[in-house]
């Protein structure tokens, strides 16, 4: 052999060239293998694989409502694999995977001869399942003109590892609790949820082979995007099922003639459902975990850990809620531009203008760069496609950014929660119109006047005081010592010599009689009162308190009414039960927050009860009779401020309590007339909307059925008295306008009956 070598020089040189291509090959292959070209995982490593995992934001039955990742990931069991998924995903990427040790050399073989040699593109890619999971686990680096090999060899290598390590079993679940699929999905749990709104163990035959279709180019095979394409190649999958026998022909077939047919859902932030409320968990949770730390020793990521945030909120309510309020605004809003025609303050009032584009983010990114007014007013003029938001679906127009800023301008935007009494278990949260366009959150961050939605507090003071709830008042207007005069909405139509009791004048919302109750109750005794019921902001110690100048959060105000129906205690809303970690293990929990001490007696509860009944049906709220048809048991409080500024609308019924604000985020631009503006037409629509909604369904029957107790027949017979009465000649012809002094002033502290009234009885008079 060697005599022949010898003889033969060209042998000997192609031997020396082969010997040291092999040499050289183990040589690279070695520095490979060692980690000179980038570390390659340990045995040990791989046995503690751990990704980043999404974190789950579940509602009270147990529905997904939202997640926080970086890579959109939830991991699952090998037993929640159905069969023919496997299957599909065998039959299109490895039909030799139980076979092979992670490399299959007669693909690579048919991939070199055909591919490489003979140029043929049906021969495949010669990659394993096993070589992907490899790639998908530790992504591929940069190497230059080197790169596609050093990277193969880097998940050979990954590859024989893994299947020394993981059963076959274990390396299907592997690969597809990490896998990618469109629109920034990893995982075949998180895309199942995402394309068919559905556990990954309930997908048909068919969607299996559209989410196994989508691998071999996620985005190309986007079934959102290119349902065409992407039908044809679940049907490729099909067949290559019927061919590799794990279906029949006919079953194939049969499945190929099924529609495609997505119940798309978006996890992402700007979208999706209760993403107001999604964005309340996000940062109250990552509060939370800076408390809190793993085995390690390391604190929580709430990107990357894959917790479990378990809420109280109600899927379908909160879908319900949405919905009321998207038809409700979309309808207002049409009112609200109609009625102000070409007078509009958004348009017309330039200093709101002016001051809207100097707080807007691009002008003060460009001031940040040194621009001058004018020119910064240049840029902002040049105009460009622009996507708008409106009701009747997105538009893209060719505007600048102050056409841009006077267009939001114009929106009304709201806010709704809804609680259950009992414990403030958040049942619906809804923070404005729309998240994508309206970051602020009319729920957890606004405070606004809160009008006659106040005007409770005043009257359960006054029952707590030892006011009869057949006092009457006269309606007539009264000037207080600094000028203020109060009146009444409905004020020309209203009797001057007529006396109202309380229920009626609550009903009613009377301003003028909220005033002279709050004054004969004293304005430190309701201030008093609405601390026990759970109002923490600031409250100014004026008689225009009575009308609800004060400034509140809607969950405040929110927790204070539950008292009506939680026998007297508020219950502060909660929406965060516990926090697990991946595995279930309980990192947190938290309780209701109900207060020990009673704000109030058990008759005041009732009567306030029964007066606010009397608002719904006879009072400011009984359009949800007449007009929305609810037959349900519901007290309730319109609310409307100075100026139609805010509109509000308290919903109470046995077991829920909702309180609704609307009204724009400027304050300077209000409603342009009342009738329009009032709470009972810009805020209660979204509560009776919900509350037929709700009606339609049985799911919420425990809350709709729900009724209140009667009064007793001893409160029955105390508020046993007419409406109104009218004043008597003497009185008439004794009585002027009246001028009052402050309550807090001890000589005024205590009002006298009038002779007529102590002689015959009855109520105090005003």
């Amino acid at each position: 052999m060697l005599a022949t070598i010898k003889r033969h020089p060209k042998l000997k040189w192609a031997l020396i060239i082969i010997t040291s291509l092999i040499a050289l090959f183990f040589l690279f292959f070695g520095s490979i293998y060692f980690g000179m070209w980038g570390k390659i995982p340990t045995t040990k490593e791989l046995t503690e694989l751990k990704q980043n995992k999404a974190t789950q934001v579940l509602a009270s039955n147990g529905d997904l409502i939202g997640k926080f990742y970086i890579f959109d990931r939830q991991p699952i069991g090998f037993e929640q694999l159905p069969s023919y998924l496997i299957e599909a995903l065998i039959a299109t990427e490895d039909v030799r995977f139980y076979e092979h040790d992670g490399i299959d050399n007669r693909s690579l073989l048919r991939v070199f001869f055909k591919s490489i040699l003979l140029q043929d593109d049906s021969a495949g890619g010669g990659s394993t399942i096993t070589l992907q999971l490899a790639k998908n686990i530790y992504g591929r680096r940069d190497f230059g003109m080197f790169g596609i090999v050093i990277n193969k060899m880097q998940e050979a290598v990954i590859a024989k590892r893994l299947e020394n390590i993981y059963s076959k079993d274990e390396i299907i679940q592997l690969y597809f609790n990490t896998v990618p699929f469109s629109d920034n999905t990893y995982g075949i749990e998180s895309a199942s949820l995402k394309f068919f709104n559905k556990h990954t163990s309930d997908l048909s035959l068919e969607e299996s082979a559209v989410l196994v279709g989508m691998l071999k180019a996620s985005h190309y095979y986007n079934p959102r995007i290119f349902p065409e394409r992407s039908r044809l190649r679940r049907d490729v999958v099909l067949m290559q099922m019927a061919k590799y026998d794990y279906l029949t022909m006919d079953e194939a077939e049969n499945a190929k003639m099924q529609p495609l047919i997505l119940d798309y859902k978006s996890y992402s932030n700007n979208k999706g459902l209760a993403p107001y409320f999604r964005e309340q968990i996000r940062q109250d949770v990552s509060k939370i975990l800076d408390t809190l730390k793993n085995k390690d020793g390391q604190k929580y990521n709430i990107y990357r850990d894959g917790l479990i945030v378990h809420t109280t909120l109600n899927y379908a309510m909160q879908q319900l809620a949405e919905e009321a309020m998207t038809e409700h605004m979309s309808e207002l809003q049409q009112q609200h531009e109609i009625s102000y025609g070409d007078y509009a303050p958004w348009k017309r009032n330039k200093n709101i203008l002016n001051e809207a584009i100097k707080k807007s983010q691009r002008y003060q990114s460009l001031q940040k760069e040194g621009l001058s007014e004018t020119e910064i007013l240049t840029k902002l003029e040049q105009k460009h496609p622009t996507e708008l938001f409106e009701y009747d679906g997105m538009k893209t127009q060719n505007v600048s950014t102050i056409d841009s800023i006077s267009h939001y301008l114009k929106f009304l935007n709201s806010g709704f929660l809804a609680v259950s009494p009992d414990n403030g278990a958040v049942q619906a949260w809804v923070g404005g119109i729309d998240f994508r366009f309206f970051k602020y959150d009319h729920v957890a961050q606004s405070k606004r006047q809160v009008g006659s939605t106040f005007k409770p507090f005043v009257y359960t003071a006054a029952l707590e005081s030892g006011m009869d709830p057949c006092s009457y008042f006269s309606v007539r207007e009264v000037t207080y010592e600094d000028g203020w005069t109060p009146s009444n909405s409905s004020s020309e139509g209203d009797d001057p010599n007529m006396n109202y009791n309380l229920k009626t004048a609550l009903s009613r919302s009377m301003n003028t009689i909220a005033v002279k109750v709050l004054m004969e109750t004293g304005i430190g005794n309701v201030i008093n009162q609405a601390r026990k019921m759970g109002i923490e902001s600031d409250l100014p110690q004026v008689p225009s308190i009575a009308l609800g100048t004060a400034s509140l959060n809607l969950k405040e105000l929110t927790s204070a009414y539950t008292s009506f129906v939680n026998k007297g205690h508020y219950s502060k809303p909660y929406y965060i039960t516990r926090i697990e970690d991946g595995n279930g293990n309980l990192l947190a929990e938290f309780k209701p927050e109900i207060s020990e001490t009673k704000a109030f007696s058990e008759d005041t509860r009732k009567i306030m009860l029964n007066m606010m009944q009397a608002t719904v049906n006879e009072g400011t709220a009984s359009r949800l009779r007449y007009k929305y048809g609810l037959q349900n048991d519901i007290a309730g409080k319109t609310g409307t401020t100075q100026d139609n500024k805010d509109g509000w609308f308290v919903g109470i019924t046995p077991e829920l309590v909702s309180v609704t604000w609307v009204g724009a985020d400027d304050h300077r631009i209000g409603f342009r007339n009342t009738g329009i503006g009032q709470g009972a037409n810009s805020a209660l629509p979204v509560f009776a909307k919900l509350m037929q909604k709700m009606n339609a369904s049985s799911e919420f029957n425990n809350i709709t059925r729900a009724r209140f107790a009667p009064l007793s027949p001893e409160l029955a017979e105390l508020m046993e008295c007419p409406p109104q009465e009218r004043d008597n000649f003497f009185e008439r012809l004794f009585s002027g306008k009246e001028k009052r002094k402050d309550p807090e002033n001890e000589k005024d502290k205590k009002k006298k009956k009038g002779f007529f009234k102590r002689l015959f009885g009855g109520g105090k008079d005003n």
